[in-house]
């Protein structure tokens, strides 16, 4: 494949280096010095657009594709209040977007247990959930969006709980994400269930960005030839 980086930070340079051992060719590495290319980029010249950037910045960068049909895989998060526009554009231009909130296979199979751990907790009343997420310091978002993506999970699940809240929870029917800051932490996160006699904890720790730049450069592979709006559960098929 021939494949633009949209971002080239840190995770950049590691789905470079995921794609090249692949055998996957890197034809553009955009980043905010040199975003204009982006503007240039014509259908065809390009295989697929691989996009980490900043929240403020996504949805124009997705926009910009897809009105090209050039297919988008997206791991920014703190964007999603937009969605339905991208879907809309998907539908319009007969285009291809991956989009999942963390694109390790592990952490999806954590979203996938998750799942399943709150729907078989739901039945036992003598127990409360929360949820803990750790990263690194310079994470611009709260919380993350794979928080946010296994909270979702437990409130399609867990009827006692109706929404999130962020640190602070004086209702009970709320589900409190609590979000740490720590440095060189590439991501940990935890759902924990307690009652007044024992708790109970599915946990998913990160050593490092390599499984998330691998699931991106799957993802990059799993769309070619396809149309339509896709996440991790469609490629892994749970």
């Amino acid at each position: 494949m021939k494949i633009v980086l949209l971002g080239y930070g840190k995770m950049g340079k590691e789905i470079e280096k995921i794609a090249i051992s692949r055998k996957h060719e890197i034809v553009h590495k955009i980043d905010v010095e040199n975003s204009y290319i982006l503007k240039e980029l014509v259908p065809g010249a390009v295989d697929v657009a691989i996009e980490f950037t900043q929240p403020d910045a996504a949805f124009d960068n997705i926009k910009l594709c897809l009105e090209r049909r050039i297919p988008v895989v997206s791991g920014t998060t703190g964007w999603l209040e937009r969605k339905p526009e991208v879907e809309a554009l998907v539908q319009k231009n007969a285009a291809s977007f991956f989009y999942a909130s963390n694109y390790s296979v592990g952490v999806n199979l954590f979203f996938h247990f998750n799942k399943i751990m709150a729907k078989m907790m739901n039945g036992f009343a003598d127990y409360d959930v929360e949820l803990e997420e750790v990263h690194h310091i310079y994470k611009k978002d709260a919380p993350s969006g794979t928080a946010i993506t296994a909270a979702e999970g437990i409130l399609e699940n867990f009827n006692r709980k109706k929404k999130w809240v962020l640190n602070n929870n004086n209702e009970k029917d709320n589900l409190r994400i609590v979000d740490k800051r720590i440095a060189a932490v590439p991501g940990t996160h935890t759902v924990l269930y307690h009652s007044p006699i024992d708790s109970i904890e599915l946990k998913h720790t990160a050593y490092s960005r390599e499984g998330f730049a691998t699931g991106a450069v799957l993802a990059a592979e799993f769309i070619q030839g396809k149309k339509g709006f896709f996440g991790m559960s469609d490629m892994l098929g749970f």
